[in-house]
């Protein structure tokens, strides 16, 4: 499944540095942690269980900045499943 670009630019902005984020995405649940500078690297995206877990999909977010802090890589690759 591919990340649309609603989810996209929800995962682009600036969070809480170094912290796991829960909320809700159309009809799906979300959680995501956030590196030392507030951006979004680990997604976790389906269904909230009886134990508080999101059973579904899990994405990784490679991001790769320039020594000025300009963006030349930004992607994010699904590795599977989510328990």
């Amino acid at each position: 499944m591919k990340l649309g670009p609603q989810l996209i630019q929800l995962l682009s902005k600036t969070y809480e540095p170094d912290s796991l984020i829960n909320m809700k995405f159309k009809s799906y649940d979300i959680a995501f942690k956030t590196n030392s500078a507030g951006e979004a690297t680990l997604l976790f995206f389906g269904k909230l269980d009886t134990n508080e877990q999101i059973k579904g999909l899990r994405y990784v977010r490679t991001l790769v900045k320039d020594q000025e802090g300009r963006i030349l890589k930004d992607h994010w690759e699904l590795k599977g499943k989510a328990t």
